[in-house]
């Protein structure tokens, strides 16, 4: 773990995260029910309520460059659980979003499950799990990763050998474009 650095407080940070997630960080006066709650915790480098309080430190390098932000499942327990109804779930999304930004990933296989996931929503509008699956053990090479459960899963109709079409697919794929299309503008 890095040593917290109170003489290094970036502020321009906390305003970030505070405005891109709609969220006010300083709400936060670490009971730690979020951390009590959340499943992951005991896979962090940092449990959620060290996340917070290094957000309301202007900690930046700490937390985009740590393990947490990306193996958050964002189940929102911390939410529910937080009498200050603050969104945790959505500042760990924003984090991740920032670090992306900034080209700071700690977990390189959660990176690559995202955006394999983000390109199948793209291009069928849905989630094709067979397809989803073989490029991230490809790209990730963890090319036999449960192969074993393939046949089992095909076989019981959990998943598809082959895409669904569904309608509305081209809308899908416009909300992807737009989105691209404001990235770019915007220099993010």
């Amino acid at each position: 773990m890095d040593a917290i650095n109170l003489t290094i407080i970036d502020r321009n940070f906390i305003e970030l995260v505070k405005k891109e997630s709609g969220e006010n960080p300083y709400l936060c006066y670490q009971c730690g029910n979020c951390t009590a709650g959340c499943p992951y915790t005991t896979f962090f480098d940092y449990p959620v309520s060290q996340i917070m309080r290094l957000l309301q430190t202007g900690q930046k390098d700490i937390i985009l460059n740590s393990r947490a932000i990306w193996v958050c499942a964002t189940c929102e327990t911390c939410t529910t659980r937080c009498p200050c109804q603050i969104d945790v779930a959505h500042i760990m999304d924003t984090l991740r979003i920032i670090a992306r930004r900034e080209n700071r990933v700690s977990e390189k296989d959660i990176k690559l499950f995202y955006d394999e996931f983000l390109s199948s929503m793209a291009k069928y509008g849905r989630i094709y799990e067979l397809g989803l699956l073989l490029g991230y053990n490809i790209k990730s090479g963890h090319i036999m990763t449960d192969a074993d459960l393939g046949p089992k899963v095909l076989t019981k109709g959990k998943i598809h050998f082959l895409p669904k079409k569904i309608k509305g697919r081209d809308k899908v794929s416009k909300i992807f474009e737009r989105f691209k299309d404001r990235t770019r503008r915007d220099g993010r």
